[in-house]
């Protein structure tokens, strides 16, 4: 099983806390699938919401492929998520809970075919963002302390 990773939201994990990691199919037209092959996609300020019983992801930047002729595709527009029913209505639940999101953490190849990475997430206050990184700096810090200290046998 061979990935290959196109764009990922590094901002999602510091803005939210993630409840549970989804993957699900996107249905492309074949310029764009040649564009993300050239690394051109953007998910950073994209999201992901339900229309019509269906996974929609809103705001997802695919640029135009640099050989295409007169029949490109549009870089913005929402697009499809391809999942199983019981996987729509499990979403669907979790979703009615307020402040409960959908947001987007990577697109990636898998085995030739594009997949989307996303998780249910909570907003993070600005003191949970303070306290993440006051976590990771003491992390650091004592990873730092440990490294330095020579083990005697």
């Amino acid at each position: 099983m061979s990935i290959k990773l196109i764009a990922s939201n590094k901002k999602a994990r510091h803005d939210y806390e993630l409840l549970e990691k989804f993957e699900a199919g996107i249905i492309l037209q074949g310029s764009e699938v040649k564009s993300l092959r050239e690394g051109n996609g953007n998910v950073k300020e994209s999201y992901i919401r339900f229309f019509n019983k269906e996974l929609w992801i809103v705001g997802m930047h695919i640029a135009e492929y640099s050989h295409s002729g007169y029949s490109g595709h549009s870089p913005v527009y929402d697009r499809k998520l391809l999942l199983h029913k019981r996987e729509l209505v499990k979403l669907k639940k979790k979703v009615d809970i307020k402040g409960v999101t959908m947001v987007p953490l990577s697109m990636y190849f898998k085995n030739d075919r594009v997949k989307i990475e996303f998780a249910l997430a909570k907003g993070k206050k600005n003191w949970d963002k303070r306290q993440t990184i006051m976590k990771k700096d003491l992390e650091r810090q004592s990873q730092r302390q440990y490294k330095g200290q020579k083990i005697k046998l």
